[in-house]
């Protein structure tokens, strides 16, 4: 198979494990910038034109697409998609999951268990707003955030309106969440793969920090999951549309709660915690779902 991955970087470490994977099970693989692409939105013959070539038609792409570049990422894939190239992970799935309020509404809709939350732009009443979840302490996301990036913790409800009141003359959208205290600063990220859990890892807050993010000094352990756990993150992902997710869930007393569902997970983190090749069944699934006359479940 030719098979193609929209990347800003090759060098990532999750890039490198799926032009890996894919040369030795024998396919053809590149790395493509999203952003150096540029499209003839043409109903007869579209094209994609990359550094100066028409690119040919890809059997698969893999996008690995940043949140700072979804609007002009996600255009791009949609236009592999026209040309008949099988997405991991379609173009409108990505968008949805990458707005927050839009996927936890629809995983509220669909009964998924999540932390109460609440949305507001500018509240006239911050106090209401904080009643809303449960008062302090509570945890305040921007909807924009991404790897822990705009999210704080408010332990009191004089910072929690301090927090709130801040991040309104920004002029931004703001999640307001209740605060998991049992969860003790982790949670347990599931890697779904074609409606299967291929690996869970625990990640775990370092001293001081409530966000668990690899990305901002946690550590992480195998673990165990139960069949509940395991069945709301398969649910999770399918209500999103997503082929491959990580689905972040908070171990909470009254069961387990989705928290975020990541659309372009890493595999760094999960890989040499579990030691599992999750590149490879990435790679496999593609396999099985990128055969010649494949066609997109959405239609688009």
């Amino acid at each position: 198979m030719k098979i193609a991955i929209l990347s800003r970087d090759g060098t990532l470490y999750s890039c490198k494990r799926l032009v890996e994977a894919a040369e030795q099970r024998g396919h053809s693989i590149e790395v493509i910038d999203p952003l150096s692409c540029y499209m003839n939105i043409n109903p007869a013959a579209p094209t994609i034109h990359y550094r100066g070539r028409q690119l040919e038609r890809y059997d698969a792409v893999i996008p690995r697409i940043g949140s700072a570049i979804t609007f002009y990422g996600t255009a791009v894939l949609r236009q592999f998609e026209l040309l008949g190239s099988y997405p991991l992970n379609e173009s409108v799935a990505i968008t949805r999951a990458r707005d927050k309020l839009r996927s936890l509404q629809l995983l509220a809709r669909q009964g998924i268990d999540l932390p109460i939350t609440g949305f507001a732009h500018s509240p006239d009443d911050t106090g209401d707003l904080i009643e809303l979840v449960g008062g302090a302490p509570l945890v305040v996301k921007l909807v924009e955030g991404t790897q822990g990036i705009g999210v704080v913790l408010a332990e009191t409800r004089q910072a929690a309106e301090s927090v709130i009141d801040a991040f309104r003359g920004l002029n931004a959208h703001i999640l307001v969440q209740e605060y998991i205290r049992e969860a003790q600063g982790s949670d347990v990220r599931c890697l779904v793969v074609g409606g299967k859990v291929v690996a869970a890892i625990e990640r775990q807050a370092k001293p001081g920090e409530f966000r668990s993010n690899l990305h901002r000094g946690g550590t992480a352990r195998k673990v165990s999951i139960t069949t509940k756990e395991r069945a709301i993150a398969v649910k999770a992902a399918i209500t999103l549309g997503l082929d491959v997710a990580g689905v972040d869930i908070l171990r909470a007393v009254r069961g387990p709660l989705v928290m975020e569902v990541n659309a372009s997970p890493g595999l760094e983190g999960v890989e040499s915690t579990t030691g599992l090749d999750i590149a490879g069944r990435m790679i496999e699934y593609i396999e099985q779902r990128g055969r010649p006359g494949f066609r997109l479940k959405s239609g688009g």
